[in-house]
């Protein structure tokens, strides 16, 4: 294990142990993933058009 990089993690999340840094690191990294595939299915039409009135229906393609 990176000591350095392990401190470093620390710093940025604010945890005073190993456990607890690996953790809040594995955490983000996931949180991170979900919130890029997200996005990415938001991009790709994810939302109907919330433009139109709630009882229209969307145009037919």
């Amino acid at each position: 294990m990176d000591d350095e990089l392990l401190a470093e993690a620390a710093k940025i999340f604010g945890t005073t142990t190993k456990k607890a840094t690996v953790n809040a690191a594995l955490k983000a990294a996931v949180d991170r993933e979900k919130r890029r595939e997200f996005a990415d299915w938001l991009k790709s039409g994810g939302l109907p058009d919330l433009t139109g009135h709630a009882d229209s229906k969307p145009d037919a393609a």
